[in-house]
């Protein structure tokens, strides 16, 4: 009992000297420097304001950034004497801040100071993203070759008691995602576990299983980093932050669902150094890439690309941008999101929060004069129309439509509402990609299909010989004999057998012919008929051409194009 009334006595002690601390505080703020001051004891600590000041910034100078309102910094000050907080206040107006400052206890900057862990053990912060060091994320690339490394790293990360243990454990997964050019990272709860996945190459690979007391800490981390609610768990929410390394930024963007276990999280990374593929390395067919350099180097016109989600779409469209930039013209893309930054480039993100889509982009887009015209996405009768209109007065406009394939494209116009006799002179070219994975080059081997496999590779080459597709080129016919390869595993790809990706592509260039047969409303397989004339493969034929030169295996092909499909 004498302990209990010891530790109460202490309790109390404790409350009287913070209550003396506050007091003093306030009546030194009011008569001695004309502050307001600020008992920060009952009140929350923003995640947001805590990227205005840096960690180590706070704790030298003694400041307690604790809300932000708009470009408003609120900030707690130790000592308003101290000389360095006119220089706190000019970098921060320099950069676009409002900071107002109130006076504070050594105990209120103290419980700011501790929420910095919550954050990253970050050295530095920008405002609205989390900034990893360079040295961090380059020392820990150093020590991840394959995925079981980042297990290894984070097994080693979880056993320590540090309060930074989680932020170790997230820069461990995002560093890994990244060395090892993952698209997406995937917390997923379990009965009993938490499984951690990432997306390489377009296919989810297991990382680690956690507990789900680690998966709890995780979870709320990353809420704080995205700027979510920490407090509500029944209802899906979105949010970003960035990771800087020099001067690159990383964006990701954040979904987090409610499960039955708890929590899922996905984190796409938007790293730029994955979207700058030049057209030449993306794997088109000579005669399809003369016809989209011919068509991308017009005044004007309509490309169209399509495509189910992650099938490389905008990659492409970044590539038609980069291949025909130029000081002479202006292009303005319109984005969601705006996945890289092009220099020379204008570029608007929609925000559907504020009510500013495709459609109002478009509109302001043309009000700018612009050559070029990059639509992330035609979604509606009214954003078609206008690209349409817009193909037609001058402008070259590139776009995406959700078609399963390039004939598909004409039928989804004239749904859309597009009058056929004017899409006739607007649109250039409809294009459609799939994604693969590429064998890995050290490891693949060759073997003799099956049988089964064998007279459907042989039906598509006949159908290519026979409408004049430019198999010569690859040194292919109908009648010879046949291997593929298999992916097998090697450290070089670990031990997966496949290692990056490329695209298999088809398309349909507006001709004299496509003409005569828009205006009827035709049915796709009118279209691929009269296109066939073109010369250009269709999927099913790029993908068996990429089959039998050792590109990638056959499996990998039929998980994205019908291959018995009926010609």
């Amino acid at each position: 009992m004498a302990d209990l009334n010891d530790d109460i006595q202490k309790r109390k002690l404790e409350d009287l000297r913070h209550e003396e601390e506050e007091d003093l505080v306030k009546i030194l703020a009011e008569a001695k420097y004309n502050l307001p001051s600020i008992d920060l004891g009952n009140i929350g600590v923003e995640n947001e304001a805590l990227r205005a000041v840096s960690e180590s910034e706070a704790r030298r100078l003694k400041v307690g950034p604790f809300k932000v309102l708009g470009k408003t910094v609120h900030i707690a000050i130790l000592s308003p004497d101290n000389p360095e907080i006119v220089s706190l206040k000019k970098d921060l107006e320099h950069r676009g801040y409002q900071p107002i400052f109130y006076m504070a206890s050594h105990t209120s900057i103290e419980k700011v100071w501790m929420r910095y862990s919550e954050i990253s053990n970050a050295t530095t912060s920008r405002a609205g993203s989390m900034d990893i060091p360079g040295d961090i994320i380059i020392s820990i690339s150093n020590r991840i070759k394959e995925m079981k490394d980042v297990k290894l790293l984070i097994d080693e990360t979880k056993n320590e008691t540090s309060s930074h243990r989680i932020s170790k454990i997230i820069d461990v997964l995002l560093a890994g995602a990244i060395s090892l050019g993952a698209s997406d990272v995937h917390i997923e709860p379990e009965e009993e576990l938490v499984r951690i996945r990432y997306r390489l190459d377009g296919v989810l690979q297991d990382i680690i299983f956690l507990d789900h007391k680690t998966h709890h800490f995780i979870n709320s981390r990353i809420k704080l980093l995205s700027a979510m609610k920490l407090t509500t768990e029944n209802q899906a929410q979105d949010g970003r932050f960035s990771i800087w390394i020099g001067v690159d930024e990383i964006s990701m963007r954040v979904s987090v669902i409610p499960g039955a276990y708890g929590e899922s999280i996905v984190m796409r990374i938007l790293n730029p150094k994955s979207i700058r593929v030049p057209l030449e390395e993306m794997g088109i067919d000579p005669k399809l890439f003369e016809v989209i350099n011919e068509s991308i180097q017009k005044p004007n016109g309509l490309i169209l690309i399509t495509g189910p989600t992650g099938s490389g779409k905008t990659t492409t469209l970044y590539a038609f941008l980069q291949k025909i930039y130029s000081a002479s013209i202006k292009i303005i893309t319109i984005e969601d999101p705006i996945e890289y930054h092009l220099q020379g480039i204008t570029q608007t993100q929609v925000d559907s929060d504020k009510g500013y889509h495709f459609i109002h982009g478009l509109r302001a887009a043309l009000r700018q004069d612009p050559d070029v015209i990059m639509v992330g996405e035609i979604r509606d009768a009214e954003t078609a129309k206008i690209a349409v209109e817009s193909a037609l007065t001058g402008h070259l406009v590139f776009s995406t439509l959700h078609t399963n394939n390039a004939a598909g494209v004409i039928p989804r116009l004239i749904d859309l509402e597009v009058n056929p006799k004017i899409m006739v002179s607007a649109l250039t070219l409809s294009m459609a990609q799939r994604l693969v994975r590429r064998l890995c080059k050290e490891c693949k081997k060759q073997v003799k299909p099956t049988a089964e496999q064998e007279k459907t590779l042989r039906t598509i080459l006949k159908h290519a010989y026979d409408t004049g597709k430019n198999l010569p080129a690859y040194n292919l016919t109908p009648d010879q004999e046949l291997f593929i390869w298999e992916p097998v595993g090697c450290s070089k790809c670990g031990n997966i057998g496949y290692h990056k990706q490329i695209g298999i592509f088809e398309a349909i260039y507006t001709d004299e012919e496509i003409e005569k047969i828009i205006p009827t409303n035709p049915s796709e397989r009118e279209i691929k008929r009269v296109a066939e004339k073109q010369g250009i493969f269709d999927m099913r034929e790029d993908g068996v051409v990429k089959i039998l030169t050792g590109i990638t295996s056959m499996e990998e092909v039929q998980t994205v194009v019908d291959l018995e499909e009926e010609i």
